[in-house]
């Protein structure tokens, strides 16, 4: 199928193949029609599938570009998320020369400076549910012309830490204005909370039956390492030493071990950097960019920080915690080993996490073969 078959006008499908977007993957192919359609949606799509496109795209053909209001609204999780739309939204506006932009609304910036960037008239904005809650109600923030509101990264927003200031939001919104939820995984809660904000949504599972074997793609290569509690950072250093990847993504569970983490691998000179709640905004957009680029080998962050990032040609993650949600471990492994390419996901457990490793390997259909660290090499248990 190609964006033509979908019946994507010539200006976005052209706009599409500029950045290199020639085909429309299976979330975009199954949610275009039902969302140029204005209808509710739930879509679950595992990490790096298109989601975003999947609903840019067609939000983007069916805007008013006469009027300057907002027309559309997207709440993100983390600040790195909102940029990362925006650069794609103004990206298919330059490219479909359409004279528009986005802004992003996050809690971390300065916002003086975000209440007169909104004098500039977006017509997308894409924010954290705090800040963009916190302009809507020092009226700053219009949104009566909203046509679209988008949860990206759903199931994180359905936290109690976002979602009180969604529920909020969607009350300051038209009745009928249009809600899409898209996330990498939905749960019971997910479709719950999805209740009290969509009309009706057409739910679209992309998990064949109620398995996960789609979710983990086989090229990559699941292994872990048993390890003392108190020696886990050492043990992610000897790690990185032996598996020498040029582009490791580390997840940590806590801001305490991720800092630790940190200073112990900038200490042994390892080219790192790290995306963090505590770190400013300038020093996580250099820490992103750099590891986008090449510049930096290993990034370490926690799951909230990574979630929708889109990162190309990731080759190995280290799970230096296992995840509190175990299905985090896809989101986490489905970093690397894309299209097509080899993958290595690595995690680092005591003794006692043995059973969470034998769930993992029966609830997602995965083998997780044991190695050990000798003489600097990972070799067989």
């Amino acid at each position: 199928m190609t964006f033509t078959d979908l019946h994507v006008s010539d200006i976005f499908t052209s706009a599409l193949n500029a950045q290199g977007v020639t085909e429309p993957t299976p979330v975009q192919s199954k949610t275009y029609r039902h969302i140029c359609d204005n209808r509710d949606m739930i879509v679950s799509s595992s990490t790096g599938t298109g989601k975003t496109l999947a609903y840019l795209v067609p939000i983007l053909e069916h805007l008013n570009y006469e009027s300057k209001a907002i027309q559309t609204l997207i709440l993100v999780p983390t600040q790195e998320l909102a940029i990362q739309v925006c650069k794609q939204a103004d990206l298919l506006f330059k490219n479909a020369n359409i004279e528009a932009s986005s802004l992003f609304l996050i809690g971390e910036g300065n916002i003086s400076r975000q209440i007169e960037s909104l004098k500039s008239k977006p017509v997308v904005i894409a924010g954290t549910p705090s800040r963009v809650r916190q302009l809507i109600e020092m009226k700053k923030l219009r949104v009566h012309d909203v046509k679209t509101l988008v949860l990206d990264e759903a199931d994180k927003l359905m936290d109690k830490t976002y979602f009180e200031a969604i529920q909020a939001i969607r009350k300051s919104l038209m009745k009928r204005t249009q809600v899409l939820l898209f996330s990498a995984s939905i749960d019971k809660r997910t479709l719950r909370n999805a209740e009290t904000l969509a009309f009706k949504p057409i739910v679209l599972n992309e998990i064949p039956g109620k398995s996960n074997e789609a979710l983990i793609p086989n090229t990559i290569k699941h292994i872990f390492v048993v390890t003392d509690r108190r020696e886990r950072i050492e043990t992610l250093r000897k790690l990185a030493k032996a598996i020498g990847s040029k582009k490791t993504m580390i997840f940590i569970n806590t801001k305490y071990d991720l800092e630790e983490s940190l200073q112990k691998l900038q200490y042994h000179h390892y080219n790192v950097a790290a995306l963090a709640g505590n770190i400013d905004k300038q020093q996580k957009k250099k820490a992103l960019d750099g590891f986008k680029d090449g510049k930096i080998e290993y990034l370490l962050a926690t799951d909230v920080a990574a979630r929708g990032l889109q990162i190309d040609n990731v080759e190995t993650v280290i799970n230096v915690n296992l995840p509190e949600d175990d299905k985090e471990y896809l989101h986490r492994a489905g970093r690397c080993g894309r299209n097509g390419n080899q993958g290595l996901c690595v995690t680092i457990i005591t003794e006692n996490e043995l059973n969470k490793i034998k769930r993992y390997q029966k609830e997602f259909r995965i083998n997780i073969n044991q190695k050990r660290l000798y003489n600097g090499k990972l070799v067989a248990k």
